[in-house]
């Protein structure tokens, strides 16, 4: 199994899905790989602390509850290119992609930064998390 499967697994987790065959899944990690558009999981921090959205974003990262995020924040926190990259590669419309974005992206930062803070090998600290839960 390959570094997006597994990480699709991952992601599907937070979601409840262990399939790892969502396509926003997919279409997200892929950007969020150290090669994608996003940049990496810092790139995805400082894309919503640019845009207006620190407190928000921050407490995903931090050690604090999670504050909620709505659609339109992720579209605010994302800028629209990004946010029509992932849902046209998901084939979801960006309104649809940022509704389940914003189910999914507190969690997923939340799990990426168990020591609330952005570290090296945040991804594969999530993959290790995952593997352990599934006996891997």
């Amino acid at each position: 199994m390959g570094l997006m499967d597994q990480l699709g697994q991952a992601v599907g987790g937070v979601m409840g899905d262990q399939s790892g065959h969502n396509p926003l899944l997919q279409a997200l990690t892929s950007l969020l790989g150290q090669n994608g558009s996003i940049g990496g999981l810092a790139g995805l921090v400082q894309a919503f602390q640019k845009n207006g959205l620190g407190e928000i974003v921050n407490s995903w990262v931090s050690r604090a509850q999670n504050l909620p995020v709505t659609p339109s924040q992720i579209e605010q926190g994302l800028g629209s290119n990004i946010l029509n990259q992932v849902a046209g590669k998901a084939g979801l419309s960006p309104g649809a992609a940022s509704a389940q974005l914003a189910g999914i992206l507190p969690d997923l930062v939340d799990k990426l930064t168990p020591n609330g803070k952005i570290e090296a090998g945040g991804l594969d600290q999530l993959l290790k998390l995952v593997q352990g839960k599934m006996g891997a």
